[in-house]
């Protein structure tokens, strides 16, 4: 039986894969990619193959999703197949489903793990990676849909201390992208309806774009303030810092241009 491995490619460009993911590439028998986790807005696949002399074949959310994987599964059984990922391959659950779908039929796997959005963005904001509560995606508002998991994470992380990471929806398929603005809308919406004072015009909020880029984009203030803040391309990401250790309110003010008066708010 043969081998599935699970290639991250890190966050920005081809140069961000490791030395040991291109060599399991060079190595492999056919390699596959999905982009539809997630956006790499430096990527060029053809360079990639140029620099593994490999193609890549891409996979689309039905493939993995509606059809369980079965074309990775089954040159997995004939030799040895990489998949590349975006970020670091188990983040996303889809990518769990099909190694748990590997090792029941007897193929081995593997993981080169690439840098995530999970570790970039705390790192790159100052927030301590300890104080984080649980994550949530922020969904697009369409079809008279308004999902409340959003607000409800934030409001019990910020019942505790704690910061909320927000991933933004992304619809690759359509090239939609959420913005940081847009995300802020919905949670003005939801809070509209939910009237808890979590979300307000005053609420401490923390925006990344192009995290793991050359030259991302970091912005800490004010909801309003933020909300009209020029984040550029995306992905973007959205943090809603809980209590603030004082080092945690300098690294936002050194680090993410935040008001100083959140110093205040430290202890």
């Amino acid at each position: 039986m043969g081998e599935l491995i699970f290639v991250g490619l890190g966050l920005y460009d081809e140069f961000d894969i490791s030395l040991r993911g291109l060599e399991e590439i060079r190595k492999a028998d056919a390699v596959f990619a999905e982009f539809y986790t997630s956006i790499m807005p430096g990527l060029s696949l053809r360079r990639l193959e140029n620099k593994t002399g490999k193609a890549i074949k891409i996979v689309s959310r039905r493939v993995l999703e509606e059809e369980n994987g079965k074309p990775i599964l089954q040159e997995s059984k004939k030799g040895k197949a990489v998949f590349l990922v975006p970020g670091d391959p188990m983040i996303a659950t889809t990518h769990v489903d099909l190694r748990i779908r590997a090792e029941k039929q007897g193929i081995k796997t593997r993981i080169v793990h690439g840098a995530s959005a999970v570790s970039a963005v705390t790192g790159i904001s100052g927030l301590q990676n300890y104080k984080y509560g649980r994550s949530v995606t922020i969904p697009f508002y369409e079809k008279n849909f308004l999902s409340e998991t959003p607000y409800r994470f934030i409001s019990e992380n910020q019942k505790r201390g704690l910061h909320t990471m927000c991933y933004l929806d992304i619809k690759v398929e359509e090239e939609r992208y959420m913005s940081i603005k847009e995300a802020l809308q919905v949670l003005l919406e939801l809070e509209k309806l939910k009237k808890n004072q979590v979300i307000t015009p005053k609420t401490l909020v923390l925006g990344v774009a192009r995290a793991g880029s050359p030259k991302p984009t970091v912005k800490a203030g004010c909801l309003e303030v933020v909300m009209n803040y020029n984040f550029g391309a995306p992905p973007h990401t959205l943090i809603f810092p809980g209590k603030l250790h004082f080092m945690e309110a300098e690294a936002l003010i050194i680090l993410a241009d935040a008001p100083e008066e959140i110093r205040r708010m430290a202890n």
